[in-house]
């Protein structure tokens, strides 16, 4: 006979657990402590099992035929409805773990330690940063839940203080983040891929840099009339010389410079093309170093921090230096020195622009052109370094600039 409410409510506890049959392999199993569970019975290959479907009063009569019934509809399809229950609790509890914000620390991690293909340390921090701008929105949704709307509100947030750029790099970020889901098999496909164009785009501002050749020697006079911290003159002495990325000079190491063989060799991981990089030494660029090395060689950064050696100086300090000297950040910048080399290089006339190419770190997408050109340039970036620092010492001086020949590059 079919159970009821009352039927049910009026059932009482006893020593053993027994059984309130419904109809369909549907009973209710109620317990010496007074429980009432819901259970479903069924066969699967002849073999009898039962299916928990809840307790009552939480699930109710009806709703407990319903999942009976559902029940029976697995079975109709070839399903066993226990297989399929602890199928959903495994996909829950993927879901639960697979968020954003904890995938976002997964891919996080993974970009530190992608051997040749790992993010610079200043990059890990800048993106890291960034993501955690869309955690109070996104960080507790499961991935697969997270929709093209959820992410654009999110990111317009950043957009709507102003910080264009930020905004268009923390979308990239999330698109990776996502794109990383999809390919360990945690997401089907990344939502923010319709997102181009949704944002406002930032204004491209270029690095402020003096390359009037006439303004290079007002620069460097004023720089060794620089009265600042020592460090940050040395910078300041150093940088027009090698023209690497400001970073790559604030995280120089002295396990990384060798003086007597007039070489520096930045590792890959320090690299933004992720590729080691030969810096060959003038004269007056190992004289200044040698003088830095009497301060805080011969191990650790070149360039600490005032406050501890454990750390590089900051990244505002050589611009913060420019400033002091009276160039505004529209006239020169620490970036500025490598448009200094690279303009008034290729001006010269003297040297093949795949050495320039080379000698400033840009990259090549061709990898055998690439690989190339780091042997059949060598020994002229080796001349060209010094004939570089050669020409600022001119410059500095003050002496006549003449004017560059208009001849092909060697």
């Amino acid at each position: 006979m079919a159970l009821t409410d009352i039927a049910i409510r009026n059932a009482k506890p006893r020593a053993k657990p027994y059984k309130l049959g419904d109809a369909l392999g549907l009973f209710l199993l109620v317990q010496p402590t007074g429980g009432k569970l819901w259970r479903v019975k069924y066969r699967v290959d002849g073999k009898e099992k039962k299916l928990g479907i809840g307790t009552y009063p939480e699930v109710s009569l009806s709703e407990a035929r319903r999942r009976r019934d559902d029940a029976r509809e697995m079975m109709a399809a070839g399903k066993d409805p226990s297989r399929e229950k602890q199928r959903s609790k495994v996909r829950a509890k993927l879901e639960a773990d697979n968020t954003f914000a904890a995938i976002s620390a997964e891919y996080c991690k993974k970009r530190r330690r992608d051997g040749a293909k790992a993010w610079a340390p200043a990059t890990a921090v800048r993106s890291e940063y960034l993501l955690s701008l869309l955690i109070p929105a996104l960080g507790a949704m499961p991935i697969g839940e997270i929709e093209p709307a959820d992410v654009l509100g999110a990111i317009r947030k950043i957009e709507g203080k102003g910080n264009l750029e930020s905004a268009r790099r923390t979308l990239q970020l999330a698109s990776a983040v996502l794109r990383y889901a999809v390919a360990t098999a945690r997401l089907a496909s990344d939502p923010t891929r319709d997102l181009r164009g949704a944002l406002t785009a930032p204004t491209v501002t270029h690095y402020g840099a003096v390359t009037d050749a006439s303004r290079v020697g007002e620069l460097l006079r004023a720089i060794d009339g620089y009265e600042g911290q020592g460090f940050t003159k040395l910078a300041l002495q150093i940088a027009p010389h090698v023209f690497v990325r400001p970073g790559e000079l604030r995280h120089a190491d002295w396990s990384e410079i060798d003086l007597d063989g007039a070489l520096w060799i930045i590792p890959a991981e320090k690299m933004k093309m992720r590729r080691p990089h030969h810096v060959p030494l003038s004269r007056q660029a190992v004289s200044l170093f040698r003088e830095v090395q009497t301060v805080t060689g011969p191990a650790g950064y070149v360039f600490p921090s005032i406050r501890t050696r454990t750390r590089p100086m900051s990244e505002n300090t050589i611009n913060a230096g420019l400033r002091r000297l009276g160039y505004a950040s529209d006239e020169m910048t620490a970036h500025g020195f490598r448009a200094m080399a690279s303009t008034l290089l290729n001006e010269s006339g003297k040297w093949h622009p795949d050495a320039i190419e080379r000698a400033l770190a840009h990259g090549d997408s061709d990898k055998v052109r690439a690989a190339y050109h780091r042997g059949a340039h060598w020994q002229e970036r080796l001349e060209m370094a010094q004939w570089w620092s050669d020409y600022l010492d001119q410059l500095r001086k003050g002496a006549d600039i003449v004017p560059f020949s208009n001849r092909g590059a060697v």
